[in-house]
């Protein structure tokens, strides 16, 4: 796992060796940042269910404003602080809350945070053949208090396996989705 551009390309970012993480891969990681273009520049970043941080890092390398990133897990969190210090890029840029994403959602609306960009990848879920889905990202779109931290005109963008079908919630509708491998990667925004 690597930075792919912008002022840290080419940093080898850590991952937790032996613990139960699955990074997203250079090649979805490109074609996220390649879709969002000149979106990411000055970009208010939320990341969640950080595992390395590669997603925020990324925008920072790429000009973001700002990158919060999620992460419930001490190990995982240790390793997204030593990514981040190899970056060289601004402390007050990055913020890093350990904790889990469903309590840190209703704590960030009711502080008025708002987000550009939101970015998920969470591990991925069973395949739901005759059920609906139970997986992180489905309870992320089940999610009432996600579509009030994006800023107006913002965008979800948010992982799963494509195996894993998911329901749309009437909070949002798809702008765009892109299949590499066994990932998804579904670009939303909020319902009018």
């Amino acid at each position: 796992m690597r930075i792919i551009a912008g002022t840290a390309a080419g940093l080898i970012l850590k991952t937790p060796k032996g613990l139960r993480i699955r990074p997203t891969a250079d090649l979805v990681l490109q074609a996220i940042f390649n879709s969002l273009g000149d979106r990411v520049v000055g970009a208010r970043v939320l990341e969640l269910f950080g595992g390395t941080g590669a997603l925020s890092l990324e925008s920072l390398s790429r000009g973001a404003a700002q990158a919060t990133c999620i992460e419930v897990s001490r190990k995982h969190a240790r390793f997204i602080e030593q990514n981040f210090l190899m970056t060289g890029l601004s402390r007050e840029k990055f913020q890093l809350r350990v904790q889990d994403v469903f309590a840190a959602l209703p704590q960030l609306l009711g502080a008025a945070a708002r987000f550009d960009l939101v970015l998920a990848d969470p591990p991925f879920g069973e395949k739901n053949v005759g059920h609906r889905s139970t997986s992180l990202s489905q309870r992320l779109l089940d999610e009432e208090h996600l579509a009030g931290l994006l800023a107006l005109g913002g965008l979800f963008i948010l992982g799963h396996t494509k195996r894993d079908v998911l329901s749309l919630t009437p909070a949002w509708t798809e702008v765009k989705a892109m299949r590499h491998g066994d990932s998804m990667m579904r670009f939303l925004r909020c319902s009018e």
